[in-house]
């Protein structure tokens, strides 16, 4: 059985549209001509689907969490993953995750297991979520997995969102005022000084100061400004070669600030990640190694294959992540106490929501800290601007007296 999406005209020449369950394309099209409607256009689901990954689109990552929360309720209440699928591609009709969600029913209809439907969609469902279903099909705890499932990717999304939003708030603060002085330096200091070069007196240090950058920028900013694009350019050739990135990363953890966030975001993803794959029935070290997956940094990466080699000798997950070295104590803690206590997904969960409590703690005054002193620097850049035409002035009134 096999989902079709047409359009068609009816007697009163009216085009509709909808979606018809048949076992060939004939037989769909007989169906529609049936129901007084004459088909203009006739497509598989999978069909479409693949179209449109061909020309690269793909549903968002939003679409993707409101589905899996809607597919792991349903599923919840008892309906069956067909039935599921049916009601959530019908709620997003008309979207990509619609079209989706349509063609991997048709392939249930088909007697498909849901993990191999959802395989051959890469780019809607990551070989993490993929995997996190089928150890879910393969326990026969689908509901619970999949919910769990759901409130990990939106939970990873979250954190991922917010540390955007981290860096793009200093970044738009920077670009403003580094555009601000510029424009001061480009066009209101040259109009206002250049009334002082013809006096004849010798102008004060600070404003002889400015006048030298402002010639400067307005000669060659533009080279300062490709120098600049160029630098950009080569980190990130140079971030392509993975020892050069391991370096840079490990180096990126010792920053003040910065590094504990990096640290924190990562530790979070992997260990919400590790508490849904163990829960959901997966052996421990393929929960660890698709764990590793999520996690951003390179030389965190390499460092929790350090952690993979020394859970596969025979160490226990907390001595190894002791041996890591990468991630907070209280991890390791957290993790002795879940070996102990046979409650390892809980605590690991817990560590994850600690780690984020942590990361959003040190954003929040990281953004209050930063808004005063950025305020702070570019009142003292304009200030010193005012003083480099200010005391002419005042040195020409000295003179006129």
């Amino acid at each position: 059985m096999t989902t079709f999406r047409y359009e068609a005209v009816d007697t009163a020449g009216r085009r509709r549209k909808g979606v018809i369950n048949a076992e060939t394309q004939r037989r769909a099209r007989k169906e529609i001509q049936a129901s007084g409607l004459t088909p203009v256009s006739l497509k598989s689901v999978r069909e479409r689907t693949a179209s449109g990954a061909k020309s690269g689109s793909k549903p968002s990552s939003a679409s993707v969490i409101a589905a899996t929360r809607q597919l792991a309720t349903l599923i919840d209440a008892s309906t069956t993953v067909e039935e599921a699928l049916a009601a959530v591609g019908a709620q997003m009709k008309g979207t990509q995750m619609g079209e989706v969600l349509l063609s991997v029913r048709g392939r249930i209809i088909e007697g498909w297991r849901l993990s191999d439907a959802l395989a051959e969609h890469p780019k809607a469902f990551s070989p993490l979520y993929r995997g996190i279903v089928a150890a879910g099909e393969s326990s026969g705890n689908l509901a619970p997995v999949m919910l769990r499932l759901a409130d990990m990717v939106e939970k990873n999304r979250a954190m991922l969102m917010k540390a955007i939003t981290a860096l793009i708030y200093p970044a738009v603060i920077f670009v403003i005022a580094v555009g601000t002085v510029a424009a001061l330096m480009h066009f209101v200091v040259p109009q206002i000084v250049s009334q002082f070069t013809n006096t004849g007196t010798d102008l004060p240090l600070i404003t002889r100061i400015v006048i030298a950058s402002s010639d400067f920028m307005r000669a060659w900013g533009w080279l300062v400004g490709l120098m600049l694009i160029g630098l950009g350019a080569g980190v990130w050739l140079i971030r392509r070669t993975p020892d050069t990135r391991r370096r840079m990363d490990r180096m990126l953890l010792k920053l003040p600030l910065l590094g504990g966030l990096m640290r924190d975001l990562d530790a979070a993803r992997f260990a919400r990640t590790l508490s849904t794959l163990f829960a959901s029935g997966t052996p421990l070290l393929d929960s660890l190694q698709a764990a590793r997956n999520t996690v951003t940094n390179a030389y965190i990466h390499q460092q929790l294959d350090v952690m993979i080699v020394s859970v596969r000798e025979g160490a226990s997950l907390s001595a190894g992540v002791r041996r890591a070295g990468v991630f907070p104590p209280l991890m390791a803690s957290m993790v002795a106490a879940g070996e102990r206590s046979g409650t390892l997904p809980l605590l690991l969960e817990k560590t994850a929501f600690q780690m984020e409590q942590a990361f959003d703690a040190t954003v929040t005054v990281a953004l209050r800290l930063l808004e005063p002193a950025i305020i702070v620097i570019l009142g003292g850049i304009v200030m010193t601007i005012i003083l480099a035409i200010m005391l002419p002035i005042l040195q020409l009134n000295q003179m006129a007296l």
